[in-house]
């Protein structure tokens, strides 16, 4: 080397030099922070990739926090619905005590009906006070909102779960296929123009019982008709005159209405049959064959469940249909990393107070206060157990709804997104985060090329100096 100007060597030297130090600062970096990828230029497109798991961590994350803080909620209204249902079991024993009528005074019943009283008030307390965050739970805040139901067609609504497009609501469409029908049995007076030539006796049967009536010889139908009917709410059979003819008629559709009628003597009437049973009709309800129970129709799909009560003249008739819209309500938990429609599911939480347990048929628990309907003075007591049974199976069915959503819905969702943010995690690391093994590895080769680098660079730098050997 001959040459001082340009010192070719020392240049190699340190490009080298600084290219290995470049290796050994990142070593260090990844081994200091963790992390293979610190800035964007160490691996543009690892980076692409792990920030898009990152913001799917965060997804996951967010949703097994909103289905833990989904579950919290319904335990809370599960847990006041506990303390109605035993206030209805409370209320039901007052009931069945009072019917006992010769054991009890003037003062026990009216005792007791303090105490129906005080019940039915913190029924309505805990319906109003249970409650998340300051949001009612049972007071009917979380029931789904609807329009345009014709009340020639649905009678009563209940909306368990919809899924309803943001800014736009749902149809639902009913169509009676086939009608339902009660059970019916015809019969004719053997005597002059609608009246018994004998004594006759009949036993009469249907949903709720059977009753025995005596009539006298000459008794026209009508006033057979007319006591059968004053049995109505022990038997569940009502009777009609028509055309000379008397109908035995079940108050309740569908196959599990039935009516009985035996003539133990006397005046045969004639009957049609002795025992008859109503027919549940075919409905569909946006097209799914709904479950049918006499006036009762119901689906439950993964974007609408709903339970209908329909007018019996609608149910009744082959062809009918109607329709109405669920604008919304209802409570909305996003339990899915993906804020569309198909991860948000939702519940409906019927009101629980003394207005809404119980229902159009059978009365409501209201009925069972002072002065009302079925109050024990009264003496209703066969109407106000079935008004207190109705209504303890309604809470006793928005408890398992709830219980089925925690465990069925939230529970499974919160498994399921726990094991995926897992596998997220995984794949995010594998792309992100330093191999100390080789890291520590790439630290030691850096080290030594740096080192043999900077002894290099010292030669290349003194090689120049041998050019003064020319100049003695």
């Amino acid at each position: 080397m001959s040459r001082i100007v340009t010192n070719v060597q020392s240049l190699i030297a340190q490009r080298v030099l600084g290219a290995q130090n470049k290796a050994l600062n990142e070593s260090l970096t990844r081994l200091s922070t963790g992390l293979r990828i610190n800035t964007g230029k160490d691996d543009p497109a690892g980076l692409i990739g792990s920030e898009s798991l990152r913001s799917e961590k965060v997804a996951i994350s967010a949703a097994i926090e909103n289905a833990r803080r989904a579950d919290n909620v319904l335990a809370i209204a599960e847990g006041a619905l506990q303390e109605v249902n035993r206030l209805l079991l409370d209320l039901e024993g007052l009931v069945d005590r009072s019917a006992n009528e010769a054991g009890l005074s003037a003062a026990e019943v009216t005792a007791n009906q303090v105490q129906i009283d005080a019940i039915l008030s913190s029924i309505n307390r805990v319906a109003n006070t249970a409650s998340f965050n300051g949001s009612k739970l049972l007071g009917g805040g979380f029931e789904f909102t609807t329009s345009g139901i014709a009340a020639s067609a649905v009678t009563a609504t209940q909306v368990n779960s919809a899924k309803i497009p943001e800014g736009a609501s749902r149809q639902v469409v009913i169509d009676v296929v086939t009608a339902s029908q009660f059970a019916s049995i015809s019969g004719a007076g053997g005597g002059t123009a609608g009246v018994l030539s004998a004594v006759t006796t009949l036993e009469v049967g249907g949903t709720f019982g059977t009753e025995t009536f005596s009539f006298a010889s000459g008794t026209t139908l009508s006033s057979i008709a007319t006591a059968i009917n004053t049995s109505t709410q022990l038997t569940g059979v009502s009777a009609v005159v028509s055309s000379g003819d008397i109908f035995f008629t079940s108050t309740a559709y569908g196959a599990a209405a039935t009516v009985s009628v035996e003539v133990l003597g006397g005046d045969p009437l004639s009957l049609s049959a002795n025992n008859d049973a109503g027919v549940d009709g075919t409905i569909t309800i946006n097209g799914t064959t709904a479950n049918v129970n006499g006036l009762e129709a119901s689906v439950n799909t993964g974007s609408l469940s709903v339970e209908l009560s329909l007018d019996a003249a609608f149910a009744s008739t082959s062809g009918s249909n109607s329709s109405f819209e669920i604008t919304g309500g209802g409570a909305r938990f996003a339990i899915a990393p993906e804020l569309s429609l198909v991860g948000i599911e939702t519940i409906g939480i019927q009101s629980v107070s003394t207005g809404s347990l119980g229902n159009g048929v059978t009365g409501f628990l209201t009925t069972l206060a002072s002065g009302s309907a079925n109050d024990l003075q009264s003496k209703n007591f066969a109407s106000a157990q079935r008004v207190v049974r109705a209504a303890q199976q309604q809470v006793s069915t928005l408890r398992g709804r709830i219980g089925g959503f925690q465990k069925n819905t939230l529970g499974t969702a919160i498994n399921s997104l726990l094991i995926t943010l897992e596998n997220t995690a995984a794949a995010e690391s594998a792309i992100r985060e330093t191999d100390f093994a080789e890291a520590t590895s790439a630290l030691t080769r850096a080290q030594i090329l740096v080192n043999s680098a900077t002894s290099t660079l010292q030669l290349s730098n003194a090689q120049p100096q041998s050019v003064l050997a020319l100049l003695q």
